[in-house]
């Protein structure tokens, strides 16, 4: 239908309603919100504000409306479709070149949490005065849920338009005592319409954040997932940051692979003898010929010992002491002089080329499986300067999806499986089909940052794995903490990040059970359902389920609820990971039941076998920290 304004908006005269007109004139007038960041002289001439009913219902039962307001435009075309009970879709066209904002609000009620993908949100609810977010295609994801009681959704929202700039609000009306969402989006008539989820069905928070991801989905064709992209790997980064050269590394290979993973990252060092921690000397990807004098070589013997081999690229970096920059001068976006580095424009035909053919050789010339692409987000620059003479894309968004598309086009005629791992915060569905897998961004030793990140990123990375940031520890760690580790990283690919040749007994043991627990149950643990408790507290408790297997892991002193289980249905099989000090595990049941009881400690070994008999209610049993609780349900 074609929107009118509604009356006393500002706006063009002349507008003309054809069909139904999307206006409500009895919606009362929102309280007015303070917004410090609208810069003056932002608002153009021509000004149309409607109205829009959704035909959902609010968290109170009012019922939802969306306020449109076209920023250089006086008629809007609009669509909703109702897509299931208290979910709808909706389309917003314009007729000229036009910005148009879509705001909503809900009554901030029973409100516990507000959740993005932004890696460096906290889980608290922001004041609506808060500058918005930008996302696009190299920076962020569309998305954003209003969390109450229960872990259930007041209202998930996403944004159809994954590529090109989108600005995305949320906050606390605090005039008013709702929450507003707003999104923001430059639209074309010959381009694609504004696309919006809006979900107030009152489900689990992450099943709508689930479909969110299947709707990005749609229509979306991935390649898919080569299968050790999906076992426990290791990287170089922590354990020898710039310090690596060919033998250490198949040394690390074949300790590795002993432990039970199945492929190896080698990151930052490789192409340098600089051992400064700086981007200076990025840009050619020429081997260091002293520490990789044979790289194809190399290579065969990292796949001797049965690991699939990842070499790491940030991307955008030209050096300031590479001997590739001269070529690039005058294709720079930014500088970066804190990184010893400038940021390349991929508007250039000349970059692309360029970075095209140096990764490429990763797996043409030397063999390797895949590579790590890092720093993908530093091509998003706020207020971008126009395309330069020489550029033959206008917008820098243009520029990367063209760069990657290229580049996997390019890998793929050499190895179809090739795998390429992304990180967050560039976990946008616009970069799905040229990613294998997506890792957590860097928190060294931070194991509540690990789970919560990665937590994250599964929430809506669609047909991506989702690896966790490398796990480190002191080599004074207990084996205990060294399972915490890795129980926190349970519900991600692990990548481990330690000297192996320097681990104790204790430390190895552990390592091998738990990898060993991740390899075994990686098909609940990756493709069962999600279900985090709690997103503000951090998720203490974590499950992931399917018909015959449901894993629990326990990151604070939380009972456990038993899945139902009737006349045999239900999963048989119960494991729980205790990452908390307290040894006492809390099961609660909901019925009399019989289920065998295996007990483990971190480093695997057997504590107890017994039969336990389940009653109503509340049952205890101790698990050690780092251990593991196995029950096996009878019929």
């Amino acid at each position: 239908m074609t929107t009118e304004p509604r009356p006393g908006a500002a706006t063009a005269t002349g507008a003309a309603a054809e069909g139904g007109a999307a206006t409500t004139p009895a919606v009362p007038q929102p309280v007015p919100v303070w917004r410090p960041n609208t810069p003056a002289g932002a608002v153009p001439d021509t000004v149309g504000e409607w109205w829009l009913t959704t035909g959902l219902l609010g968290p109170t039962g009012a019922p939802l409306s969306v306020q449109l307001t076209g920023l250089g435009c006086d008629r809007l075309d609009t669509t909703v479709t109702p897509v299931g009970e208290g979910v709808a879709l909706i389309e917003i066209a314009v007729p000229v070149r036009a910005t148009v904002r879509a705001e909503w609000r809900v009554p901030c009620v029973g409100a516990t949490a507000y959740w993005t993908p932004d890696t460096n949100a906290s889980r608290w609810l922001p004041p609506s005065w808060v500058a918005p977010r930008t996302v696009s295609l190299s920076l962020g994801a569309p998305v954003a849920a209003l969390v109450g009681a229960g872990d259930r959704t007041l209202c998930t929202a996403a944004a159809g338009e994954t590529t090109a700039p989108v600005r995305v609000g949320a906050g606390v009306v605090e005039e008013s005592g709702e929450f507003a969402f707003t999104v923001e989006q430059e639209l074309r008539p010959d381009g694609p319409p504004m696309r919006l989820r809006i979900d107030l069905s009152g489900r689990h928070f992450a099943t709508t954040l689930h479909e969110v991801g299947a709707w990005w989905a749609e229509g979306r064709h991935h390649p898919g997932v080569a299968p050790a992209a999906r076992m426990p790997a290791y990287s170089t980064w922590y354990s020898l940051h710039q310090s690596v050269d060919a033998a250490t590394v198949e040394q690390q290979a074949v300790l590795a692979a002993a432990v039970g993973c199945e492929s190896i990252i080698v990151d930052d060092g490789w192409q340098t003898t600089d051992r400064a921690r700086g981007y200076g000397h990025c840009g050619d990807w020429v081997p260091n010929p002293a520490a990789f004098p044979d790289p194809a070589a190399h290579v065969a013997e990292v796949h001797r010992a049965g690991l699939a081999y990842l070499l790491w690229y940030a991307v955008p970096f030209i050096g300031r002491h590479n001997d590739a920059r001269d070529r690039f001068k005058g294709m720079i976006l930014r500088e970066e002089p804190h990184l010893d580095a400038a940021v390349l424009d991929p508007r250039h035909p000349e970059v692309r080329a360029h970075l095209v053919e140096r990764i490429s050789r990763a797996v043409e010339e030397w063999g390797m499986d895949g590579v790590k692409l890092d720093f993908i987000d530093r091509f998003a620059v706020a207020d971008p300067p126009p395309a330069p003479a020489g550029a033959d894309r206008g917008e820098v968004h243009e520029g990367v999806l063209q760069l990657l598309a290229d580049l996997d086009t390019r890998l793929r005629r050499t190895r179809p499986d090739v795998i390429v791992e992304h990180r967050q915060p560039y976990v946008g569905p616009g970069l799905w089909p040229y990613a294998t897998m997506v890792r957590a961004t860097d928190c060294p030793l931070s194991p509540a940052e690990n789970r919560q990140r990665t937590v994250d990123c599964r929430l809506t990375a669609g047909p991506l794995a989702v690896h966790a940031d490398m796990i480190m520890w002191n080599p004074a760690e207990t084996p205990e903490a060294v399972a915490v580790h890795l129980v926190n990283a349970l519900f991600s690919v692990p990548q481990i990040s330690v000297d192996l040749a320097a681990q104790s007994p204790g430390q190895l043991a552990a390592l091998r059970f738990w990898l060993g627990v991740f390899r075994r149950y990686a098909a609940v643990l990756q493709f069962g359902t999600l279900e985090p408790a709690r997103p503000d507290l951090g998720y203490p408790l974590v499950r992931a389920g399917d018909a015959g297997t449901t894993v629990v892991a326990r990151y604070a002193p939380l009972p456990v609820a038993l899945p139902a289980r009737e006349a045999g249905d239900g999963p048989r099989t119960v494991l729980v990971a205790n990452a908390d000090a307290d040894p006492v595990v809390l099961l609660t049941a909901t019925r009399p039941e019989r289920t065998r009881a295996l007990v483990q400690d971190c480093r695997g070994e057997i504590l107890s076998e017994t039969v336990l008999d389940l009653v109503p209610g509340v049952n205890p049993v101790t698990v050690p920290t780092g251990g593991l609780l196995t029950l096996t349900r009878e019929d």
